[in-house]
């Protein structure tokens, strides 16, 4: 695993979703952490993607909170730099909720947003 050590990017996770992360890994048996990236899509033009990771290149940026390890592509983290990832639990709905401080807006159902 390539770590890109650099003051200029900033990721965390709350304990909930630290703790959501490991035990989904743990369930799925493999990986080294989850992957997060951008891509152009929905009402607002980007939303998030989010999917296993069992390994990591040399161009990713690999950062570890609370435990768990986000694999992230440079592309991406300029548009989720100092992203703080939880995890929600609202009625019978539940998953990972990011607070981006670059987001000026999203869509009406929260599924896109735009820098």
């Amino acid at each position: 695993m390539t770590t890109k050590a650099n003051n200029n990017y900033a990721l965390s996770v709350t304990a909930k979703a630290a703790e959501n992360i490991s035990s989904q890994l743990v369930a799925r048996g493999a990986g080294i952490g989850i992957r997060i990236g951008i891509t152009t899509t929905g009402c607002s033009g980007l939303a998030y993607t989010l999917e296993y990771a069992d390994t990591s290149s040399e161009h990713d940026i690999v950062i570890t909170d609370k435990g768990v390890t986000i694999i992230i592509d440079p592309k991406s983290m300029a548009y989720i730099n100092g992203t703080v990832i939880d995890y929600a639990i609202e009625g019978l709905n539940s998953g990972f909720k990011f607070t981006n401080p670059n987001s000026k807006a999203e869509c009406g159902c929260g599924e896109s947003f735009t820098v």
